[in-house]
């Protein structure tokens, strides 16, 4: 198990940017492929964004193709999401995870949860 704690979340107007870390802590960093989810008021919690053990691929939802950046420090054991061309609709209390198959965006493939910050998108 790994412990993860997120932060950089907040408020900024449409088209801005925001990077969010999750930091952890525990069992070996480098040792699982990381998340992100999002989620908005009366929806679930839906993938956004992955990243292998070593950083070298990543997965994107198509939401986020292009606007969002997913990396990682295994050196300083964390985890960023680059949010970039933000839109109101990217509202959402925002989740790091880590996982077991990088493959697998499913939620039920992520054993580590951290709280998860709020990102709030004003039109």
């Amino acid at each position: 198990q790994v412990q993860l704690v997120e932060s950089g979340g907040g408020l900024v107007q449409a088209g801005g940017s925001l990077r969010l870390s999750c930091a952890a802590s525990g069992r070996a960093f480098s040792s699982y492929p990381m998340g992100w989810f999002r989620r908005t008021p009366g929806k679930e919690r839906e993938f956004v964004a992955a990243i292998t053990r070593s950083g070298g691929a990543k997965n994107y939802a198509d939401s986020v193709k292009g606007r969002f950046t997913i990396s990682r420090d295994n050196t300083k054991n964390t985890l960023y999401l680059e949010m970039n061309s933000l839109k109101p609709e990217d509202t959402a209390v925002y989740y790091c995870a880590a996982g077991r198959n990088y493959y697998n965006t499913d939620r039920s493939n992520f054993d580590s949860w951290g709280r998860g910050t709020q990102v709030t998108v004003s039109s």
